[in-house]
C-alpha cells in the first residue's frame, strides 16, 4: 500500500511538473513569437506595397516552398556555394543522430527509399548503440567510480557514504567542465552566429539526446573545414554520450548505497522457485546446514560490492 501511495505521489508530482514547464514556456516564448510573427506579416505587406508588379498569391507559393525546403536543411540563401547535406561527412553525421537517438531533424531524409532504410537502419544500429554504450560504461565505471571510490574507502580508511558524495560532485564537475562548458566555448568560436549560452544550450540538449534541432553545427555558409568539423562532431556525441551516463550510472549506485531508491521502488521479490535448492541430493532427507554466525565487521559490503 505504502509502495502505491509513493507511486500516485510520483505522478501527480510529474504532472504539476509539466504544467509548471509549459506555463513558464508559454509566458515567455509567447510575447516573443506574437511580436516575430505581426513583424513578419507587416514585412510582407510593406514587401507588397513597394511591388505593385509582384503577385501575392505567388508570392505565397514562393514562401511556402522555401519554408518547406528549410524544413530539410535546404536555403536558397547562398545556394549556389552551399555544399550538399547529404556528402559523407555529413551522411555520417546523420546516422550518428539517428543512432544515438539525438535527432535534431534539421537534416531528414528526403525519398520514400530513405524514409525506409533509416526505419530498418535504426532499429537495428539503436540497440547496438545502446550495447556499445552500456559495455562502454561498465568498463569506465570500474576506472572512474570503483577503484576511487575503493582506494578511499579502504587505504585511507574514509566512510564509504563520504566517499561517494564527494566522488559524485568531482565526477559531474568534471563531466561538466570536459564536455559541456569547454565544447561550448569551442563550438562560440567556430559558429559565429552563437553565443556562449547558444552552445552551452546546443550542448546540453545533444548530450540529453533530446535534440530539438535549433541549432545545429557546421550549416554555415562556406564553412572551413567543414567535413572535418561534422566528422569531429559525431565523435563529441558518442564519446559525451558516455561520459553522462557514467554520471547516471554512478548517481545510481550511490542513490542505491544510500538507501535512497529504497524511497520509490517495489523491494526485490524472491520467487519460490529461488529458494529450492538447485541441485537434488539422493538423501533429501540429509541436509548438511552450516550454522550461522554474526558478521564480522570486517565482512560489511563495501560500495564496490554493489552489483555492476
Amino acid at each position: 500500500m505504502k509502495s502505491w501511495l509513493v507511486l500516485t505521489l510520483l505522478i501527480v508530482s510529474y504532472v504539476v511538473y509539466l504544467l509548471l514547464g509549459a506555463l513558464v514556456v508559454s509566458s515567455i516564448e509567447g510575447p516573443y513569437e506574437g511580436n516575430l510573427r505581426q513583424e513578419l506579416i507587416d514585412l510582407k505587406q510593406s514587401f507588397l506595397q513597394n511591388s505593385p508588379c509582384v503577385n501575392a498569391t505567388s508570392l505565397e507559393a514562393l514562401l511556402e516552398k522555401v519554408i518547406n525546403a528549410n524544413k530539410f536543411g535546404i536555403q536558397v540563401l547562398y545556394n549556389a556555394s552551399n555544399e550538399s547535406n547529404w556528402d559523407f561527412a555529413s551522411s555520417l553525421f546523420f546516422s550518428s543522430t539517428l543512432l544515438t537517438t539525438v535527432g535534431y531533424g534539421y537534416t531528414t531524409p528526403l525519398t520514400d527509399s530513405g524514409k525506409a532504410f533509416c526505419i530498418f537502419y535504426a532499429l537495428v544500429g539503436v540497440p547496438f548503440t545502446m550495447l556499445l554504450l552500456s559495455a562502454a560504461v561498465q568498463r569506465l565505471m570500474s576506472i572512474f567510480t570503483y577503484q576511487p571510490i575503493r582506494y578511499f574507502q579502504l587505504r585511507r580508511g574514509f566512510d564509504r557514504k563520504n566517499v561517494t558524495k564527494v566522488h559524485l560532485v568531482i565526477l559531474a564537475l568534471a563531466v561538466l567542465i570536459f564536455f559541456l562548458v569547454v565544447p561550448s566555448a569551442i563550438f562560440s568560436t567556430i559558429e559565429s552566429s552563437w553565443t556562449f549560452l547558444d552552445a552551452f544550450y546546443f550542448c546540453f540538449i545533444s548530450l540529453c539526446t533530446i535534440g530539438l534541432g535549433d541549432y545545429v553545427p557546421g550549416e554555415q555558409n562556406n564553412q572551413w573545414l567543414r567535413q572535418l568539423y561534422k566528422v569531429s562532431v559525431a565523435f563529441y556525441l558518442l564519446i559525451g554520450l558516455m561520459a553522462v551516463l557514467l554520471v547516471l550510472q554512478t548517481f545510481h549506485k550511490a542513490a542505491d548505497l544510500h538507501g535512497l531508491t529504497d524511497l520509490f521502488y517495489l523491494p526485490h521479490l524472491h520467487d519460490q522457485d529461488d529458494q529450492e535448492p538447485i541441485l537434488e541430493t539422493s538423501n533429501s532427507t540429509v541436509i548438511d546446514r552450516e550454522p550461522k554466525r554474526p558478521l564480522a565487521t570486517g565482512t560489511q559490503p563495501s560500495y564496490s560490492s554493489i552489483n555492476r
